[in-house]
């Protein structure tokens, strides 16, 4: 069980109870939930003070003190909205509910601000042509492309720099020289960063076999340099580890409408119509965790791409398991992308 889901408590729970929560779970907040983990509260160590100078009986339930209208947070939030509100607000903690209002985090100043340090080497493909975004990608490459005022691949940079992580590779191939003059070796973020480059283009599964093999000690982030996302990189790393899989492959929901009455029949008889029905895809991400054996499973040269990749590990028994990405994702692969990304993402 998470620290955070400690802190969960039914309205019925006597305030007593309530104390001896607060005083265990070092969060200082209840977050009092109903069966479905929807949020109806929040009890902290001012409700106690102010319930106590109210002379409340102790075994009175904690519905009569919590707070009814709580500051939440919403699923898919960057850190920087986040604690935008705690000071706003001069929050210590802030609940994060999904969009049916339940429960699914708390996130707590301290943790925010004492980010961890994770050693978990980080991968960015940066080495596309992006023939579909042309005449922007004639003399930049893709990833320099600028959102607002910084490049798409700074801005994914900075999200895995601002979740702790200081070990990049990055891939290069078209225009290779601007992407190492741009980002040099790091030191200007505090990270280290060492270029793989690919003479000839080998799928996107083939650059893991140019990486130095004997420094890829821990699970790799994998991820093209064309995304923004609010991914949570946290949580996806918890749930490779905690899954027991060679890879995990980031996913999100595609829906497509079929624009037309669909007939269903049994020989000459409609046993049924449904008119544009809605069909529910789960696409590819383009993010990836992988094992360090999957990765030193690439020999130098090979040219292969990743759905290939991950197929192999299948046959051969092997665990892949996805990961459904339900935060802010935008792949910017043609010009009207790029131009959503404009607004969208700085908008976050």
């Amino acid at each position: 069980m998470k620290q955070w889901q400690l802190t969960l408590v039914s309205p019925d729970m006597a305030m007593e109870d309530a104390i001896a929560t607060l005083d265990r779970v070092a969060m200082r907040i209840v977050l009092v939930v109903d069966e479905q983990q929807s949020l109806l509260g929040t009890v902290t160590d001012g409700d106690i003070r102010r319930a106590l100078l109210k002379k409340l009986p102790l075994n009175g339930p904690v519905r009569d003190i919590m707070c009814l209208s709580p500051k939440t947070a919403r699923l898919g939030w960057t850190k920087a909205r986040i604690l935008s509100v705690m000071e706003q607000y001069k929050l210590l903690q802030l609940p994060v509910l999904d969009d049916q209002d339940r429960v699914i985090g708390l996130e707590t100043l301290h943790d925010l601000i004492d980010t961890p340090r994770r050693d978990n080497p980080v991968f960015l493909m940066a080495g596309g042509f992006g023939t579909r975004l042309r005449p922007l990608t004639h003399n930049c490459p893709k990833p320099l492309l600028k959102v607002g005022d910084k490049p798409i691949l700074e801005l994914i940079l900075e999200r895995f720099i601002n979740s702790g992580f200081h070990r990049f590779y990055i891939s290069t191939h078209y225009m290779p020289e601007m992407i190492r003059d741009y980002f040099g070796n790091g030191s200007q973020w505090g990270v280290s960063i060492t270029y793989i480059h690919e003479e000839t283009p080998l799928g996107t599964g083939g650059a893991l076999g140019l990486l130095p093999h004997d420094e890829i000690d821990m699970p790799l982030f994998m991820m093209n340099g064309d995304l923004l996302t609010t991914l949570n990189f946290q949580n996806l790393l918890e749930f490779h580890e905690t899954h027991n899989g060679s890879a995990t492959m980031c996913v999100r929901e595609f829906e497509y409408c079929v624009p037309y009455g669909v007939i269903q029949s049994e020989g000459h008889k409609i046993v049924s119509m449904v008119e544009k029905p809605v069909q529910h895809f789960f696409i590819n991400a383009g993010i990836y965790l992988l094992s360090p054996e999957l990765v030193k499973s690439v020999p130098p040269g090979e040219r292969i791409d990743m759905p290939t990749l991950l197929e192999r590990e299948i046959e051969c028994d092997r665990n892949v398991n996805m990961f459904p990405v339900h935060e802010y994702w935008l792949d910017i692969g043609r010009m009207e992308d790029f131009q959503r990304a404009q607004s969208e993402f700085l908008s976050l």
